[in-house]
């Protein structure tokens, strides 16, 4: 069995594990305690504690006994939960009648309740109660059949980037980041970036930008394979964008070094928060790059860009954005695709999330990862007309 067939079978055992956990639960409704719930479970799955989490290498999970399903009892410090948000981290609600199982990553609560005033972004303090708990979510039940999707949306995001909208939240305090302000001005410019984005994908320009980044690639090609193998979305993204476009050649040597030894954990490293992940000015264009892996055997929905720093990056008159997708295939073959954000496969499985926005802003996007995987060419297919209907639909904060 090669690399990436472990990957997809660690994958499929993990559902496979919560799916154990799902049915033993539901088998065992009406226990009414929740030490004899968590025996049951042991006796079929390995359940290590730690405090008041139990925990294996597929999930975590906090037992909590309750009255009723709208249950407000104190779960789990915020800072606790952060060792646990790269896997699925599930509450299990032992009530009279019946037992409950929630989703509660990062990305599913609302704030945090409990001693949160110094709550911060470098101060991870406080608590969430049951009722900070997303029951639905963007429209999503927050219930085992749902599971899977939910967490796949919560990968592409992760811990970090929900801190900030839960210090907001939690603090009813004006976003750092805020909406930007469109005037006549700058909308001009904005309604113009397509005909740039043209303009650029058939000029020479293009070419050395695709080239220079195919060279990364080539260079880095062994080491992103190895990276290609961590299993958190999130992390594999930010690993193999950092192969391609960080600057800090100690650190990227040691990053090599851990992935080839195998090594458990990784030098901390740190992507920057910008639009793109790749920055080419040239004379007539200045541009940015967003890094997506794409591996062909499994399947993701990549966030794509923040709204409002979009539509600030399009109001500089020279400014085009691009994807720059990497296929890895089962056989570990890299393929890669320069692509603007203004193709029309692109706009079609283009998709607003608004919860992971925060307050003032207009959301965030993501990527329909189904059909971005079908993306086998390079030949951008921009329809100027599409093309200014959706961004008209960018600056009015929604897709219809």
């Amino acid at each position: 069995m090669n690399y990436t067939e472990k990957i997809y079978f660690w994958k499929l055992q993990m559902w496979n594990t919560i799916n154990s956990l799902i049915k033993i639960v539901s088998d065992n409704n009406g226990i009414n305690d929740k030490e004899k719930l968590i025996a049951k479970l042991k006796e079929s799955i390995f359940l290590e504690k730690k405090r008041s989490v139990y925990t294996n290498e597929y999930f975590s999970i906090r037992f909590s006994k309750a009255q009723t399903f709208n249950f407000s009892n104190t779960i789990l410090s915020l800072s606790v939960l952060k060792e646990y948000d790269n896997n699925p981290f599930i509450v299990c609600v032992v009530c009279p009648d019946k037992n409950y199982l929630l989703l509660s990553n990062t990305t599913f609560l609302k704030k945090i309740s409990h001693s949160s005033h110094n709550l911060s972004i470098n101060n991870i303090k406080g608590s969430f109660n049951g009722s900070d708990i997303f029951k639905i979510y963007d429209k999503i039940e927050n219930s085992t059949h749902n599971f899977k999707k939910l967490f796949e949306l919560h990968q592409t995001f992760g811990f970090d980037f929900n801190l900030q909208r839960l210090v907001e939240e939690t603090l009813q305090i004006n976003p750092i980041k805020r909406r930007y302000s469109i005037n006549e001005n700058n909308k001009e410019i904005i309604i113009n970036s397509p005909e740039r984005a043209l303009s650029f994908i058939n000029s020479k320009e293009y070419k050395i930008l695709k080239e220079e980044l195919d060279i990364k690639v080539t260079e880095n090609s062994h080491f992103i394979h190895l990276a290609s193998l961590i299993p958190n979305i999130n992390i594999r993204g930010r690993l193999i964008e950092y192969l391609i476009s960080g600057e800090d050649l100690r650190l990227l040597e040691e990053l090599k070094s851990s992935l080839v030894n195998k090594q458990a954990s990784l030098p901390d490293f740190k992507t920057e928060d910008d639009l793109g992940d790749y920055k080419r000015i040239f004379d007539a264009y200045y541009t940015e790059t967003d890094i997506k892996t794409k591996l062909m055997f499994l399947n993701s929905n990549p966030k794509a860009y923040n709204i409002d720093k979009m539509l600030e990056f399009l109001s500089k008159p020279k400014s085009v954005f691009l994807f720059y997708f990497i296929d890895i295939d089962l056989e570990r073959t890299l393929e890669t695709y320069l692509i603007s954000m203004f193709d029309e496969r692109v706009i079609d499985n283009t998709r607003i999330q608004f919860h992971w926005a925060g307050r003032n802003s207009r959301g965030v996007t993501q990527l329909n990862g189904s059909v971005i995987n079908n993306i086998k060419n390079t030949e951008n297919i921009i329809n100027l007309t599409k093309s200014s209907k959706f961004l008209e639909e960018l600056m009015a904060g929604h897709i219809a």
